[in-house]
């Protein structure tokens, strides 16, 4: 998750630590849980006033505070808003866990989003890969065993230089990992589509490959809920009327 996980997907991310179900890695997601009903007007409009809000299974208000709050620091400095943890609604996993609401859905595990490069930023405002991809697939193609070797990132430094882009060997060096993946995923999305280019990135992201090294607690999560969810119904088979 990070600050950009939003309405649906906090609702399935708060469902899935609410009973325990997955190891919730990332950022404090948006806080919008909002339901809004449409009501139809003349003239083929509507009006979408908000009439609900959502809650997790354990009872967490997903909505962030919005209350005096402008609309452009509510939607873009998020930040800016901190959660004090104190203030907040407390509730229980499945297991016994805390979690809060009333502002997102905190994760289990914090896994900061790295922050960008002026280099990064420069060739992504820019659209460099795209044009490059352009350039090198007008009169070839690739297969999936495709990697960016020296040769693709000559190819590379070369259509930078033809475009005037201002940086230095120095700041390629340090953003070599990172390139490397843009190029493939960018060449893999005008090949075979938009899902290749997805799991490209996925397999460079390094907040994804945090996430997977989490796998081991997760399973032991789960085998500590179906633990206190066993003696749960042990207890409630012990109860009165039971034989």
């Amino acid at each position: 998750m990070n600050r950009g996980t939003a309405s649906a997907a906090e609702i399935v991310s708060g469902a899935l630590q609410d009973h325990d179900r997955a190891l919730i890695a990332g950022e404090t997601t948006f806080g919008k849980g909002l339901v809004q009903t449409v009501y139809t007007l003349s003239d083929n409009t509507g009006l979408a006033l908000t009439t609900y809000h959502y809650f997790t299974p354990s009872g967490r208000l997903i909505q962030r505070n919005y209350n005096g709050v402008s609309l452009y620091d509510y939607y873009y400095n998020h930040d800016q808003q901190p959660q004090d943890d104190k203030d907040r609604e407390v509730k229980l996993t499945d297991s016994g866990r805390t979690v809060y609401g009333g502002g997102g859905i905190t994760p289990d595990v914090k896994i900061e989003t790295p922050k960008s490069t002026p280099f990064q930023d420069l060739l992504l405002e820019r659209d460099a890969f795209l044009g490059f991809t352009e350039e090198y697939l007008a009169h070839r193609t690739v297969n999936k065993d495709f990697q960016v070797d020296d040769s693709v990132l000559g190819d590379f430094k070369q259509y930078l230089a033809t475009q005037n882009y201002d940086y230095t060997p120095q700041e390629l060096d340090a953003n070599l990992d990172w390139v490397k993946t843009n190029v493939k995923a960018s060449i893999f999305a005008t090949q075979f589509g938009l899902t290749s280019e997805l799991k490209v990135k996925e397999d460079w992201d390094p907040e994804v490959q945090q996430a997977l090294g989490l796998m081991p607690q997760a399973a032991q999560l789960e085998q500590k809920v179906q633990q206190v969810l066993a003696q749960k119904d042990a207890a409630l088979n012990k109860g009165p009327g039971s034989r």
